[in-house]
Parts: C-alpha cells; sequence; structure tokens
C-alpha cells in the first residue's frame, strides 16, 4: 500500500481520479478497482479517494459518468451480440445484500466476483482503520485540550489569589500612610501652639542692682 498523504486535494489529484475512474466505468470495471489505482499514483489511500470522489469529484462529472455508463452498456451489448458467453449477472441466486452493495459501491453491472469481494471489503477496512485512527487522535486532543484548561484554571486561581494579597497589603500600607500623616498634622499643630505659649510667657531679667524686672 502507497504511503498515506495528509495534504490537502490538488486540481491535479481531482483530475487523475475523475480520469481514471471515468475509464474503469466506461470499461465495465468497479469504482473501487479504479479508487486502488488512482491511490497507487497519487499516493492516498483507496478510502480516501473513495470519498473525495463520492463527496466532491463525482458532483462535477455527471454528464460524463451518463456518458460513461452509456459506452460501458453498448460495449456490453456488443460483446454479447458476438460472443455468447454466461456471465455472473445470469446467477439469480445472489444474496440481496451483496447485490445491494454491488450497485450502492459501483461494481459492474455485469456480475460481482470474489475478487471485487475482497476488494470491496478491504476498502471498507482501510476506511474503517483511518476512522479510528482520526477518532483515537482527536480523542487525544480531546484529553490535552482538557489538562491544558485545567492547568489553566489553577494558574488563574494562583494569579488571583496574588492579586487579592497585593490589594489587601496596598489597602493596609494606605491605611498607614494616612494615619502618619495624621499623626505628623497633629505633631506640628502642637509644636506651634507649644511656641505660641512660650511666647505668651512673662520674661524676666535682673538688673545691676540684683532685681528682676520684667521685659515685655
Amino acid at each position: 500500500m502507497s504511503a498515506v498523504r495528509q495534504d490537502a486535494w490538488t486540481e491535479e489529484d481531482d483530475l487523475i481520479l475523475a480520469e481514471v475512474t471515468l475509464r474503469h466505468i466506461r470499461e465495465g470495471s468497479t469504482q473501487l478497482t479504479a479508487f486502488e489505482e488512482v491511490g497507487e499514483r497519487i499516493g492516498r489511500t483507496s478510502a480516501a479517494c473513495g470519498f473525495r470522489w463520492n463527496s466532491f469529484v463525482r458532483k462535477k462529472y455527471e454528464t460524463a459518468i451518463q456518458n460513461a455508463k452509456a459506452q460501458r452498456q453498448k460495449r456490453s451489448h456488443l460483446r454479447k451480440s458476438s460472443v455468447s458467453t454466461p456471465t455472473l449477472s445470469s446467477l439469480t441466486l445472489l444474496d440481496p445484500v451483496e447485490s445491494n452493495l454491488s450497485r450502492n459501491e459501483g461494481m459492474s453491472e455485469d456480475g460481482i466476483s470474489i475478487d471485487s469481494v475482497i476488494r470491496f471489503l478491504r476498502h471498507w477496512k482501510t476506511a474503517f482503520q483511518e476512522l479510528t485512527r482520526q477518532a483515537k487522535q482527536l480523542e487525544r486532543q480531546l484529553h490535552e485540550s482538557r489538562e491544558e484548561l485545567f492547568r489553566l484554571r489553577e494558574e488563574n486561581e494562583k494569579k488571583d489569589k496574588i492579586v487579592n494579597n497585593v490589594e489587601t497589603d496596598y489597602r493596609v500600607v494606605n491605611d498607614d500612610y494616612k494615619a502618619l500623616l495624621q499623626i505628623m498634622d497633629r505633631a506640628r499643630k502642637l509644636a506651634f501652639l507649644a511656641e505660641d505659649e512660650d511666647e505668651s510667657k512673662a520674661r524676666f531679667k535682673m538688673d545691676a542692682n540684683g532685681n528682676l524686672e520684667r521685659i515685655e
């Protein structure tokens, strides 16, 4: 099996897918065989090619698909007319589920073979494995995202606590600063009052005879 590419589909990839699939339809082959061939050419799985065809490319080639089917029926009619050989389509004992798979998956309208069934089952096994891988990858990403969210919440809670502590310290310092200003203001007023009292007190001096006289 070729390596699985993860890059986006290009116009050239879509063109190869359409060209090969239409050729297989015209030749009476199966779309599954076409998807396997395209996968080998462009390095993708047959499941990816089938999904791309059914979800996007097929809508752009509806007319070409009808023409290819008409050519296939014409070839089949000519082949039956020239060589009368029995085909698997003459068997009416096919299980209805197998017949429905044949129509839905683009298998040849002339019949169904064991090889086609095997390729069909391999195709869906590959698709299932790819979906399982993607589901596990998404589950792992979801788990990692949850862990990252939990970690961010813890960091946010720690930062909130730090901010609350800083705000509390700021309020305490601010209150102390205001109290200090009030104390300084009171001390300044008391100092002014003391000076006024000193100035208001009477002062005396001693004269040459030893008597005290008041100084105005």
